[in-house]
Parts: structure tokens; sequence; C-alpha cells
């Protein structure tokens, strides 16, 4: 999974968050619902536009983030 093919940045949308393509849902609010403990299924029914793949894609995207920049526990 590319998680590019699914998640762009604009500066005219969302003040230049990362969104899933061709919508305006946040790539946070995903990640914050499964932090949360709702499944994917139930993202998927609150947002319609999405699909697995697009969840998918947030994950990988969050894990790429986190390979990335080291974040102080203390």
């Amino acid at each position: 999974m590319n998680w590019r093919d699914y998640i762009t940045s604009d500066p005219q949308i969302c003040h230049g968050k990362a969104i899933i393509k061709g919508t305006r849902i946040m790539v946070s609010v995903i990640l914050d619902n499964l932090a949360a403990g709702l499944s994917a299924e139930e993202i998927l029914r609150s947002y319609p536009s999405l699909k697995r793949e697009d969840i998918s894609a947030a994950i990988a995207y969050a894990a790429e983030l986190a390979s990335e920049r080291v974040i102080s526990t203390e």
C-alpha cells in the first residue's frame, strides 16, 4: 500500500492538514477514531465517503511519520 495514492494536503483545504483525497476528511480524524477504539466498520458508517483502503492509508501514513520523528515521552 502506498499511502500517497490516498492522502494529500492542500493549503486551501482544511488549513493544509493531511486529508483523504477527494474528501475533506482529515487523516487525524481517522486516527483519533481508531485510537478511541472505534472499528473500521464504525468509521466507515460515520463517514460513508471513506473506503477501507483510506483507513489503511491513514495507518500507513501514521506509521511512516512515527518512524521519522522522535517524540519525547517525558
